[in-house]
Formats: structure tokens, sequence, C-alpha cells
């Protein structure tokens, strides 16, 4: 008998996942999304005043070291080859990011090579911190007080609105610093932007099979709704679904102040604002994601990040201690039901890439249908919390 599954969420977590299950199951889909556009905070759209493809909630460049899944994203869509070079603005000087060998050189005012460098970091790095406890210990070990105040210090506390000390070290999770010209903001091999946006490809995964997709239509539980679906997989946030009863998950959120202008505004994608006295953490110029079209206009943003409140969009789960033990209680709360499934970065409660997302979708996919294929219980996560 035909399975009847609703999905919440149209972003790449619920689109990835109702393709393949319509792939691997008998079954019709149903997708629900309170916005009144698929994609998620991937979505993307022409802007009407400079025909700029615009990212709508920031910059999103899809890297990812898996050969797979770059296959799969480029089996609905082109992508063109996309490299990230991010600036830095630090007292009114531009720099190269990540901090790299022409960054070290024209920040001190050197012509290292490599291994010189390499030797005049490690002199700089604060070796009293054996086991970084915070985010500023973890810079301080490897880069060094100067590195550290002029590109993190700022940027990190208007990012997550608290001083770098009260931050986790494992916000910071690789080093951030290379002793060689390399300024690829991302290491993976596969790196691009879809040529006509995130939004085609989203429409090309939920445009086959038999799925129907409902925007402006907002998500409540109610154990009736088992009376029409026989599984439900929910990508929102997992708080807001057991109506915050043990408390608001903590999230930072971003807001953008718009500008448009003739020419080119600032020549680069993305400029990060590094010092705490400029009031927004960077400004993205949306026709340089898009070097293969010709625009006479620009439109660029500035971002400004803030704790996110009701009304908001969550974007950064800040993940703090409490913040674990509270996901503990909502991640225990869903294992009750064994016709829920919780899936993507808000049910979950992590920071996940594109790739990250794209990936474990496919991989949930394929656990669900094999679960329901043998009989056997059926995932409700795709992540073990750690």
């Amino acid at each position: 008998m035909s399975k009847k599954y609703l999905i919440v969420g149209a972003g790449f977590s619920g689109a990835v996942l109702a393709h393949q299950l319509c792939k691997l199951v008998d079954c019709t889909v149903e997708i629900w999304d309170e916005r009144n556009h698929i994609g998620g905070n991937c979505h993307t759209k022409r802007d009407a005043e400079t025909g700029v493809m615009v990212h709508e909630y920031g910059p999103h460049i899809f890297n990812t070291d898996k050969k797979e899944i770059w296959d799969f994203v480029n089996s609905f869509v082109e992508f063109k080859p996309f490299i990230n070079r991010v600036k830095a603005n630090h007292k009114g000087a531009i720099y190269s990011l990540p901090v790299n060998l022409h960054t070290i050189n024209q920040f001190f005012n050197k012509s290292f090579g490599p291994a010189e460098a390499k030797a005049f970091i490690e002199g700089q790095a604060d070796k009293s911190i054996d086991e970084p406890k915070s985010f500023e210990e973890q810079a301080m070990k490897f880069i060094g007080k100067d590195l550290y105040k002029a590109f993190f210090y700022g940027y990190t506390k208007k990012q997550w609105g608290c001083e770098p000390s009260e931050l986790p070290a494992s916000i910071l999770k690789r080093l951030p610093v290379r002793f060689n010209y390399d300024d690829n903001y991302y290491n993976n091999p596969y790196q691009g932007i879809p040529v006509n946006g995130y939004t085609e490809l989203v429409e090309k995964l939920l445009g086959s099979y038999s799925i129907m997709v409902s925007l402006n239509t907002k998500f409540e539980f109610s154990p009736d709704l088992f009376n029409t679906y026989d599984h439900i997989f929910y990508t929102g946030p997992i708080d807001a679904f057991f109506n915050y009863k043990f408390g608001r998950l903590g999230y930072r959120t971003v807001t953008f102040e718009k500008h448009v202008a003739n020419g080119d505004y600032q020549g680069n994608p993305v400029i990060n604002y590094c010092d705490d006295t400029v009031p927004y953490t960077r400004v993205h110029e949306h026709k340089h994601f898009a070097p293969w079209e010709k625009h006479e206009q620009t439109v660029y943003f500035k971002e400004f990040s803030k704790e996110t409140e009701p009304t908001d969009i969550p974007y950064y789960p800040k993940r703090l201690e409490q913040d674990k033990a509270i996901l503990l209680q909502y991640r225990n709360e869903a294992t009750q039901s064994e016709k829920i499934s919780f899936l993507g970065r808000l049910a979950t409660y992590r920071y996940m890439d594109m790739h990250h997302v794209i990936g474990e979708a496919l991989d949930f996919a394929n656990a669900f249908a094999a679960a329901e294929t043998a009989g056997t219980p059926l995932p409700v996560f795709p992540n073990v919390e750690g």
C-alpha cells in the first residue's frame, strides 16, 4: 500500500528527502513551508531593480569534498566554478582571508617565505595555553595576539554578541592560517554556484514524482495528523516543534541593509569588517557571485548580527552548555514517537553547510527506506548527539 508522508520545510533537507523517498518508497509526499517561497535560507531570486541574482539570506557558495554530492546537484542544474576570495577591512586597510602568507607579510610589513612565516607565527603564538578553553585561547594558541585582535576579535564579538573569551574553543575548529598565497576561502576540491541560482535546484528536486508543495502554511503538531499521514519529517527548529516546553535554544540571527548603486561598489563578493567600531560584520555584493553575468547596476548588503527574538529567522546555533542541556531534553522527547523524524540544521541544532545538509538527507532517506522495507524501527535523527 502506498505511503503518505508529510515533510515540514522546503529547504534542502526537505527537498532532497522528498525527492529520494519518492525514488525509494511507494509513496506520495506533501511539503509544508510557512514562507512564501521554497529553498529555505538558500533561496535566490532576481533583484527587481538591478536584475542581479540575489542570495536572499546571505551568500551561499556550494563546496564539498565528496564527488558523489557534487555529481548529485549537478545532475539537476548547471553549476559554474566559483572561488570565494574573501577580503578583510581592518583599520581601513584591505587584507586577504583566510590569513595567508600575503596577509602575514602585508600586516607585519615583511617579505617572508613559507618557512620563515611559519616560524614567525609560531613565535607569536601564546605557548602558555596548553588546552584552549575558549575561542580566544584557541586563536591565541595558534596565531598570537596581533593577528587575533586584528582579524578575529572584533568580528567574532559582533557575530556572537559576546566576548570571544566566553565562547567555546570548538567554534574555531581549524587553524585559521596558511603559509602560502592561497586565498581560496574553502579547502574543498568541488566549488561552484548554480548558474540560475539555488531556487532552480530546489524546484528541480521537487518537480518530479508525487510531491505537492504548500507555501504560506504554518505547521502545528497534532496527533490527528497521523490519521492522514503515515510519517512526519520535521526540518524546522526542534524547540518550536515542542512549543518551547523546555525553553528556547539560543541562536544568532542576521539582518541586511540593502543598497543599490551604479557600476561596481566594492570589487569583491564579500568584505569582512573586522573592527568592532564598525556595526556590521560584512558587506556582500551579489553581482560578483555570478561573474558570468553583466549588470550596469549593483546591489549590495551590509550584514548585521544580533540575538534571535521570537519573530526572527534563526541562523547560527550558539550551542552553549545550557543549550546542549535543553537540546538533550528535546531529543529525548522526540524519540517517544515512532512516526516523527527530525532532520536538518534546525531540527538537529547544528551549524551545517549545504553539502552537509544534502549528504545527510541522502543518507537519511536511504536509512529510512531500508527500515520501512525491512519493517524495523524507523530512524528519528540522522545524528547521534555529541
